[in-house]
């Protein structure tokens, strides 16, 4: 069956399972960089290692938030032209994202090597961690426009329709960074270096991935050099749509230096090492759900820009019921083996792991709940509602937990850092419910208003006889 036919006609649960399975597995797989990072660092460095990438860590959301601001934008209408079956303008979306996706990642590491210390000390790099964090780095920023190809660029090949080489992208980057961090911490010695030097080597690999899917023909879209060229209508449409996820990761960037640097102060370099390893548990829970949203993405964009709602609803429903499912067995997990999962980044540290151990459990206290705005999110940035998209993205960090940051700590201490997570989750959620429950109303109505294709057609043949009838009278 034709790719563009299945969107519109195949079973919504049949197709969300072939788009989100591949989505999940690449998710996760693509999450074990910063996880595996963290975890051969602990083991062969130790905590102020840890400590490190997690100062670290908002630079790299920042480089992520580049690749999303253009990725998820370019899906986004990519998906919208192609149920609109023009596939013209679908091309020149993907040429002009392409050329955002080496620009802009590049700009972001120039900016860093000029003021490369003194960022970050303003990311919450102590004494002692300063140099384990400039060595990893100045690293990463060397292979931005990798990473950056490898993650942007990849959307494209989902949104036409082919998550099954959108997912062996991330399969082959992940594999790659997890053998080369082996290699190049345990046998060679390199330290964060070798860390660093493992990410970009597996992300470079990824990019000329997926830079020959689109040259060797295997593309629906079409990667032509015309479509380079930089035109402002398209990359506006782009940054407009992509802007809530993008700002929600610029937020999360901002969040996490507000929250490295409160935890410096009230908890020192070991709370450092604690969120370090508390994010990455959290990224192994939330990126099966964000599979889930991307393999959404677009069945929602394609049904809505061809107006077949039902289906839009459908596959918001179903989707909202995975990610819940799946963020469930996480929570289980972290209730069942606590120290265990702690303990893979830190082994042997009893008073690591036990501190960890107790932060993690408060701080994703509210986690099953979260799928439901990650997938609601989702929704408005598929259908085109750039608005909407914004304010559910930024609502989290933003409205709720950058302020609850600068607050609670100053009653209760790190615990105070710990609890404000999951306030902020509870109110976001409430935010979410109430947006997409006006949106669904819509949605029905839309629905309702719509002709019955089955209906007139059957009602046409129903008076074929009586057309025939008067004739031969």
């Amino acid at each position: 069956m034709d790719r563009s036919l299945e969107l519109r006609e195949k079973s919504i649960g049949r197709l969300l399972w072939s788009f989100s399975l591949p989505a999940i597995i690449g998710m996760l797989v693509n999450s074990l960089y910063n996880v595996i990072d963290r975890i051969f660092i602990g083991r062969g460095i130790g905590s102020l290692g840890i400590a490190g990438v997690t100062v670290a860590f908002p630079l790299m959301v920042v480089l992520m938030a580049v690749s999303i601001l253009v990725g998820v934008g370019a899906t986004a209408l990519i998906s919208i032209r192609l149920g609109e079956q023009k596939k013209e303008e679908a091309e020149r979306i993907a040429g002009n994202a392409m050329t955002m996706l080496v620009l802009m990642p590049a700009a972001v590491a120039g900016l860093f090597f000029v003021f490369s210390e003194p960022i970050l000390v303003f990311c919450g790099a102590s004494p002692d961690v300063l140099p384990y964090a400039m060595d990893f780095t100045q690293i990463i920023m060397l292979g931005a426009v990798f990473g950056s190809i490898s993650m942007g660029a990849n959307n494209f090949i989902r949104a036409e329709g082919n998550p099954q080489v959108a997912m062996y992208t991330q399969l082959i980057g992940a594999l790659f960074n997890i053998i080369l961090n082996y290699v190049f911490i345990f046998i060679f010695g390199w330290g964060m270096k070798g860390s660093a030097f493992a990410t970009i080597l597996a992300q470079l690999i990824s990019a000329l991935w997926v830079i020959a899917y689109f040259v060797t023909g295997r593309s629906l879209v079409k990667i032509r050099l015309i479509n380079l060229r930089p035109r402002w209508v398209v990359l506006s449409g782009i940054m407009a749509i992509g802007f809530g996820q993008f700002a929600m990761q610029m937020a999360a960037s901002v969040q996490q230096i507000i929250l490295n640097n409160t935890l410096k102060t009230y908890g020192g370099d070991m709370a450092l090492s604690a969120i370090g390893i508390v994010m990455s548990i959290a990224t192994l829970l939330f990126m099966p759900v964000l599979g889930v949203a991307q393999g959404a993405q677009p069945l929602i964009g394609y049904n809505y820009g061809a107006r077949l709602y039902k289906r839009v609803s459908e596959t918001w429903r179903l989707a909202v019921l995975a990610g819940t499912g799946i963020v469930l067995i996480g929570y289980l997990a972290l209730h069942i083996w606590p120290e265990q999962l702690v303990g893979m980044f830190c082994e042997g540290d009893t008073e690591l792991i036990a501190f960890t151990t107790h932060a993690m459990l408060i701080y994703m206290a509210l986690i099953p709940l979260v799928g439901f705005q990650i997938v609601s999110t989702t929704y408005f940035q598929a259908v085109g509602k750039a608005r909407q998209a914004a304010v559910l993205s930024l609502s989290r960090q933003i409205l709720f937990f950058i302020p609850l940051l600068l607050v609670l700590p100053r009653f209760w201490g790190a615990e105070g850092v710990w609890r404000s997570a999951p306030i902020a989750d509870g109110l976001a959620i409430t935010l979410s419910a109430t947006m997409i429950f006006f949106e669904m109303k819509n949605l029905r109505r839309e629905t309702d208003h719509q002709p019955d294709p089955e209906a007139e057609s059957n009602e046409r043949t129903a008076s074929l006889p009586q057309l025939c009838g008067s004739e031969s009278e």
